[in-house]
């Protein structure tokens, strides 16, 4: 099938799908057609309400693997120039909602794949990794499917995720590694009384805000060799006291901590929780971590992928650990990973676009990555 080769024919397919978190529209479907007609076999997973599928072709090792999702965000107001979903080309450039983030990404991966194979069955295996649970709360995606592959002998020895990595211009940037992520909510219970008689209450506000004081002190680390300076921030102090006169009975606030690989979810709450102790008698510490830290060490198989890309670009990308959590935090967990897809600069937003050249650029470049992994 010709278009298999064209990566915007199948972006522009997969776009005028509208699998807005947690639908999907038929994208999957859609995906795991082209992917049949290339040879590979498709297990369709389904976890919860959430629409997965593994797609292999080969066998052994080397086991290479693309990972991505198909579901995009919500197209949001109507500023947009171009239906969101009509996959529109204007002066080629591609317009839609997800052409960044990232069906132009899942679109490059079977284009690659299907220039790859051209030559013959794959030396090894590859496979992709595709879920419908990125955008949204991401508990049952990529992190109930990893289980699976592990159960059926089919962790790869490397994944490379196509997430739009770059700033500005494709063959910037290729992430290693992202921060970890902690939300902790923090509710002071005191004792409720007058304002002209704080002896006879006791004051939640008083005691959160000193233990939020010792918490913001001094910095968590002062970085790593490759990760930036461990951060928190307090998002929200709340009361909801509408007298001016009431010490209130309770006090909260939430906090989110984005952290390097010398701190753990584990160790900071129990950080959190030690202060909390020294400055309030009963308190309620809720907290949710969405991901722990994780770096890729740049070896042989991460310059494979930069020399991919600064063969096609002429870039020698930067490598980096900044920015959101990703899939790749599961991932990290069975084999090593990285990111690397389009530029990122126009995702989330109204007229989310790529270039066509990009497209074409982004191709090239995993078809030379499958060539440098399965030779």
């Amino acid at each position: 099938m010709s278009e298999q080769l064209d990566p915007v024919a199948l972006a522009r397919a997969l776009i005028a799908r509208a699998s807005v978190t947690p639908e999907d529209d038929g994208a999957q479907a859609l995906l795991a057609g082209w992917l049949e007609t290339l040879g590979f076999q498709v297990t369709h997973l389904r976890f919860g309400d959430t629409p997965n599928l593994f797609a292999s072709i080969g066998a052994g090792h080397p086991h290479f693997c693309f990972a991505g999702h198909t579901d995009v965000v919500p197209p949001g107001d109507a500023s947009w120039s171009a239906p969101p979903f009509a996959a529109e080309l204007r002066a080629d450039v591609l317009i839609g909602r997800g052409a960044a983030d990232m069906k132009g990404a899942i679109a490059a991966f079977v284009a690659a794949a299907a220039r790859h194979l051209q030559a013959g069955p794959p030396k090894g295996r590859i496979s992709l990794l595709i879920t419908g649970d990125e955008e949204g709360v991401a508990t049952d995606g990529t992190v109930r499917v990893l289980p699976w592959m592990a159960e059926h002998d089919a962790i790869p020895d490397f994944c490379l995720v196509g997430e739009p990595t770059n700033p500005i211009s494709l063959g910037e940037m290729v992430k290693i590694g992202r921060r970890g992520s902690l939300n902790a909510r923090i509710t002071v219970h005191g004792t409720q009384g007058h304002a002209a008689y704080p002896q006879r209450a006791d004051n939640p506000i008083h005691r959160l805000l000193a233990a939020l004081s010792e918490m913001l002190a001094r910095p968590l680390d002062a970085g790593t060799d490759w990760f930036e300076p461990s951060n928190l921030q307090v998002t929200s102090v709340d009361v909801g006291n509408l007298a001016t006169n009431v010490i209130p009975a309770s006090a909260s606030a939430k906090l989110n901590i984005r952290f390097n690989e010398l701190h753990s979810g584990a160790s900071l709450s129990a950080w959190l929780r030690d202060i909390l102790e020294r400055h309030a008698a009963r308190f309620d510490l809720d907290i949710a971590i969405s991901g722990e830290s994780f770096i890729t060490q740049p070896d042989a198989a991460v310059a494979r992928l930069v020399a991919a890309i600064t063969a096609q670009t002429g870039r020698v990308p930067r490598l980096d650990t900044g920015g959101g959590t990703s899939d790749a935090r599961f991932i990290a967990r069975y084999c090593d990973v990285a990111e690397f897809g389009l530029v990122g600069a126009t995702m989330h937003q109204a007229d989310e676009r790529v270039p066509v050249v990009d497209l074409h650029v982004l191709t090239a470049i995993y078809r030379d990555v499958l060539a440098a992994f399965l030779p």
